[in-house]
C-alpha cells in the first residue's frame, strides 16, 4: 500500500512537471530574411536533437520552454569583404589577400565574396558549422574563400593583373571552385569580385614607368597616324583643286577652239563666196570677150564708136607733102583702134568697181 502510494505520488510529480513544461512556452520570431531551426533537448514531444524542418521567414512560432533551443539564420545575400582598408572590410585591420604572382612578385588583392545560406540546408549548418550567420562566415566561408581565391590568383602573371578581362575570368574561376566546396555545406556563392591590387612599391614604380612609356609610344603612334591622315587629306584636297583648275582650263580651251573653229568656218565660207563670185565674174568677162571677138563684137564696137563720134567734126588736114595732095586714112582701122581702147578702159573700170 505504501509502495503504491509512492508510485502515485511520483506519477503526480511527473505529470505536474509535464504540465509546467507544456504551459511554460516561449515565442520565437523570424524576420523577413531569416529562417529558423528548432532543437529539442529531450525526446518527450518528439525526436531529440536538431529538427530537420526549416521554419520560413516572417512568422512567429511557439515552443515549450526549457526543452527546446531556437536558432535563426539570415538567408539574404551576404558580403565577405577582405580588403586593405581598415574601415571598409569585415575587420578593422588590413585583411586583403597576399600572395606571389606566377612570375614571383609580391602582390595583395582586395576580394569581396557575395554569398548566402541555402534555406534547405539550415539544419545541416546548425549541426556541422555554427549556430548563426556570423559563425558560418567566420568558420566556413572566410577560410575557404581566402585559400581557394589565393590558389587561383597566384597562377596569374604580374602583367595579367592589369588586363581587366583576365581578372574577370580568374574571378569567375575562383567562384566556381569556391562553390564546389561550399555548396555541399549549405552555402551558395553568387560572385567573387576582385578589387584593387597592390604590388611592392619598387615593382609598382617599374610597372608605372613601363605603362607610361607604352602610353607615350601609343600616343606618338596615334599622332603619327593622325599626321599621315591629315597629309592624305591635304593631298586629296590639292588633287581636287588641280583637277578643278585643269577642268576650268580645258573648258576655256574648248571654248577657244569652238570660237576659232567658228571663225575659221566663217572665213572659209566668205573666201569660198568671194572665190565663187570672182570665178563667175571672170567667166562673165571671158564670155563677153568671146562674144566681142566675133562679128557681132566688131559691129558693137563700131556702134559704140559711132555713138562716140556723133556730133563731132572730123577734119582732114593736109600732110604737108610737096604734091599738096590729101593723105588718105583708113577710117575702119581708126574706128577699130578707138573702139578697142574704149572697150579695154570700160572693162578695167568695171573690174576695179567690183
Amino acid at each position: 500500500m505504501e509502495l503504491k502510494s509512492r508510485l502515485q505520488a511520483s506519477g503526480f510529480r511527473l505529470q505536474g512537471l509535464l504540465l509546467v513544461l507544456l504551459t511554460a512556452c516561449t515565442f520565437h520570431n523570424t524576420d523577413s530574411t531569416e529562417v529558423g531551426v528548432l532543437t529539442r533537448k529531450i525526446g518527450i514531444l518528439g525526436k531529440a536533437g536538431v529538427q530537420q524542418e526549416t521554419y520560413p521567414p516572417g512568422a512567429t512560432y511557439t515552443f515549450p520552454a526549457f526543452i527546446t533551443d531556437w536558432h535563426v539564420y539570415n538567408v539574404a545575400l551576404q558580403n565577405l569583404g577582405m580588403v586593405q582598408s581598415k574601415t571598409e572590410g569585415d575587420r578593422a585591420e588590413r585583411d586583403d589577400i597576399e600572395f606571389k604572382t606566377h612570375d614571383g612578385n609580391d602582390i595583395t588583392v582586395d576580394v569581396t565574396v557575395a554569398w548566402r545560406i541555402d534555406t534547405e540546408k539550415a539544419p545541416w549548418i546548425l549541426e556541422h558549422v555554427g549556430g548563426s550567420t556570423a559563425e558560418v562566415k567566420e568558420n566556413l566561408v572566410r577560410p575557404a574563400c581566402r585559400s581557394i581565391v589565393r590558389d587561383v590568383l597566384n597562377t596569374m602573371t604580374s602583367e595579367e593583373f592589369y588586363v581587366s578581362d583576365k581578372r574577370f575570368l580568374k574571378a569567375e574561376e575562383a567562384r566556381e571552385k569556391v562553390s564546389k566546396v561550399l555548396l555541399p555545406e549549405g552555402v551558395i556563392v553568387e560572385r567573387v569580385i576582385l578589387g584593387e591590387h597592390h604590388f611592392h612599391p619598387d615593382y609598382e614604380k617599374v610597372i608605372h614607368d613601363k605603362k607610361l612609356a607604352e602610353q607615350t609610344a601609343e600616343r606618338m603612334v596615334s599622332e603619327g597616324n593622325a599626321s599621315q591622315q591629315e597629309a592624305l587629306r591635304n593631298l586629296e584636297t590639292a588633287k581636287g583643286q588641280v583637277s578643278q583648275k585643269i577642268a576650268t582650263a580645258k573648258g576655256g580651251l574648248d571654248q577657244v577652239k569652238l570660237h576659232t573653229d567658228a571663225d575659221y568656218y566663217k572665213s572659209q565660207r566668205e573666201a569660198e563666196a568671194i572665190l565663187a563670185e570672182k570665178k563667175a565674174h571672170a567667166q562673165g568677162v571671158a564670155k563677153t570677150n568671146q562674144a566681142m571677138s566675133g562679128a557681132g563684137g566688131r559691129t558693137l564696137v563700131k556702134l559704140r564708136v559711132a555713138e562716140a563720134l556723133e556730133g563731132k567734126q572730123i577734119v582732114f588736114l593736109p600732110s604737108g607733102g610737096k604734091a599738096g595732095g590729101l593723105q588718105t586714112m583708113n577710117l575702119n582701122d581708126l574706128l577699130a583702134r578707138y573702139a578697142l581702147t574704149e572697150t579695154e578702159r570700160a572693162a578695167k573700170v568695171e573690174a576695179e568697181a567690183k
